[in-house]
């Protein structure tokens, strides 16, 4: 607005100056070449033409300077802009995030008897589910039979507890989408955006680790449940084995009556 204003000023101080020039070099006025002004001055000498060139020549640097002027407010706007973009966001949620995937790894591994590992449940089958589950005396089935129903109903109570655990962070997880919605709208800068934006998906990826962990609580409490309803049919197989197993059978002996 400065610019366009000197210009529009500097234009009709020109067309004033190219008019007194013109009226300056009028034949009807026949001026000499140079005009003089008072003999009592010693003599000073009046170009019109150059004291017009010299006003346009000043114009002209003075024009050049607002360029300049414009070009170092326009730097400084790009350096604030870029001071913004490089702004950190203010406001973290890793530690929330990280709090509450712990809470969610914290309740498997508080799964009872099988854990969540392969080592461990190699072992529990090959011990006490399948083709072992029929093994030993009758004592030793009834009671791998009790721990194998056991196993199960403490597979539900962990897979109960994940879930509790799941539900209980919901809460947080909207509180914290809340905080970083509001942040990533009110950014004011490209970073802040961005950092917004990764902490959304960092939430989505912690919510996603929930689901997985109740799944996998609920689908570990099935195949215990599953497992054991196998190893309690090969168990009744072999009993009902054993049951109809007469050995020998009868044999026929000479039987020797008394008062013979």
């Amino acid at each position: 607005m400065t610019s366009m204003h000197f210009r529009r000023n500097a234009g009709r101080a020109l067309a004033a100056l190219a008019l007194a020039g013109s009226v300056a070099v009028s034949p009807v006025a026949a001026p000499p070449a140079h005009a003089f002004f008072g003999g009592g001055f010693g003599g000073i000498v009046y170009d019109p033409r150059n004291h017009a060139e010299n006003i346009l020549s000043a114009a002209r640097a003075l024009e050049q300077i607002n360029n300049q002027i414009q070009q170092l407010q326009n730097e400084a706007q790009m350096l604030i802009n870029q001071a913004r973009n490089l702004a950190s966001l203010p406001h973290s949620s890793l530690a929330e995030l990280q709090a509450s995937v712990q809470r969610t790894q914290q309740l498997l591994s508080e799964a009872q008897r099988i854990a969540h590992d392969v080592a461990a449940i190699d072992r529990a089958f090959t011990e006490d589910y399948g083709a072992a589950a029929a093994a030993g005396d009758f004592d030793a089935r009834i009671a791998g039979a009790r721990n194998r129903w056991e196993t199960s109903v403490a597979g539900f109570e962990d897979a109960l507890k994940v879930q509790a655990g799941v539900v209980g962070n919901i809460e947080g997880a909207r509180a914290e989408m809340a905080a970083l919605v509001a942040r990533s709208q009110s950014a004011t800068g490209a970073l802040q955006a961005a950092q917004a934006g990764n902490q959304i998906l960092a939430l989505q990826s912690a919510q996603i680790a929930d689901l997985t962990a109740a799944i996998a609580a609920q689908n570990r409490a099935q195949s215990l449940e599953a497992a054991r309803a196998a190893s309690a049919e090969a168990q009744a197989r072999e009993n009902l084995n054993r049951f109809l197993d007469y050995g020998s059978g009868y044999t026929p002996t000479t039987v020797r009556l008394f008062g013979g």
